[in-house]
């Protein structure tokens, strides 16, 4: 049987042992296919994502992602205003960056609920509502958890606290990556105009601000790659976990989503009907709409790499399999043959030896 029919099988029929190998020993790199063909990693993908029912699976994910927004919006500002006193003006400014990536009216609504809610939140209940607000923006990642883990066809043994703190600690760490991802873009545009403000020379001004733009974009690419290798290290609940910078998964997820991020921009620009079927609530389907395709755009990263470790995995073993030798010597001691020559149990006396030829003389007779 060739090997490209056996990875790629029907999603029905990959062995449930392979996702058990792919659980308990992972790849070092993913980039490394073992010799899968691009094509059949492909294949593999399209058929899990229908299998694993990921577009319903990206709704689910956009609707907690949606109820756990200002949660974490207040928690990040709260957490950034143990630091700084204005802490929800910069934060404010921070946010004006989502602008390349959320559609203008959604963002519009968020940025307008989230001066409400810190307007009116004094210290008692910045302190207090804190650990409620993290623990209600936990919600997202617990649901991120639990896709994932029908992604990599796993069943998560943590307990029901145990997954929970973990998707608190995930969900403070994505809090802060996020933060400084925007505080990035937003340090390179501070630099660009302190350089265009202090230095006489115009083509060193320029110079300047596209280098320090360069470097802190860089920078801001960066850290949203490490949010997605938080998420696909933490997330899902596999035995054994390693950590990886960059994966394909993650960056097909990543392009995909500023792609699509940004024709959905496009599209709302010349032809935003929203606003006309939904009135008043067409902000919110905008926004619910655009973190339904994150939701996707971060399962789907996650899909090809748990095809491309099972795709080499079955690669691995199918290999071994029709590459074991088939001699004797291959076999268990006691399934061996016997050196000496068989036996003939005769009815006169003891088994001898059988003969291949004429019997032998036995002697001169008396």
């Amino acid at each position: 049987m060739p090997l490209d029919s056996i990875v790629d099988p029907a999603p029905d029929s990959v062995p449930p042992r392979i996702w058990d190998y792919v659980s308990r020993s992972p790849l070092y790199s993913l980039w490394n296919l073992r010799g899968v063909p691009p094509k059949t990693i492909a294949k593999r993908t399209w058929r899990a994502l229908i299998a694993d029912n990921l577009l319903g699976r990206a709704a689910e994910l956009g609707f907690y992602f949606l109820f756990a927004l200002f949660p974490t919006l207040f928690s990040a500002s709260s957490i950034l205003g143990l630091a700084a006193r204005s802490a929800s003006s910069i934060y404010y400014k921070l946010l004006e960056y989502l602008a390349l990536v959320v559609p203008t009216s959604a963002l519009g609504m968020v940025l307008t609920t989230y001066n409400e809610t810190t307007a009116s939140a004094t210290s008692g209940k910045l302190t207090f509502g804190l650990i409620a607000a993290i623990w209600s923006a936990s919600v997202g990642v617990s649901a991120i958890q639990d896709a994932l883990n029908t992604v990599y066809n796993v069943r998560d043994h943590r307990s029901y606290f145990k997954a929970r703190l973990s998707a608190i600690g995930v969900t403070i760490a994505l809090s802060g990556l996020a933060t400084l991802t925007l505080a990035a873009m937003l340090g390179g545009d501070f630099f660009a105009a302190v350089a265009h403000a202090r230095i006489p020379n115009h083509f060193a001004a320029a110079l300047f601000a596209l280098v320090s733009r360069l470097i802190f974009w860089t920078a801001a690419a960066a850290l949203l790659m490490l949010c997605f290798a938080v998420i696909y290290y933490w997330a899902p609940g596999v035995q054994k976990r390693r950590w990886r910078w960059l994966t394909p998964g993650a960056t097909i997820g990543i392009l995909a989503w500023l792609l699509v991020s940004l024709g959905f921009r496009l599209y709302l620009h010349y032809f935003n009907f929203y606003s006309i079927t939904y009135g008043s609530l067409g902000a919110v389907i905008i926004l619910l709409m655009w973190f339904y395709i994150t939701g996707f755009m971060l399962l789907l990263g996650a899909e090809i790499n748990s095809e491309i470790e099972a795709a080499a995995m079955e690669r691995n073993l199918s290999s071994a399999t029709l590459d074991a030798p088939s001699d004797t010597n291959a076999l268990p001691r006691s399934e061996q043959p016997s050196s000496s020559p068989p036996t003939i149990r005769t009815s006169a006396g003891p088994s001898s030896p059988a003969s291949h030829g004429p019997a032998a003389p036995s002697g001169p007779r008396a």
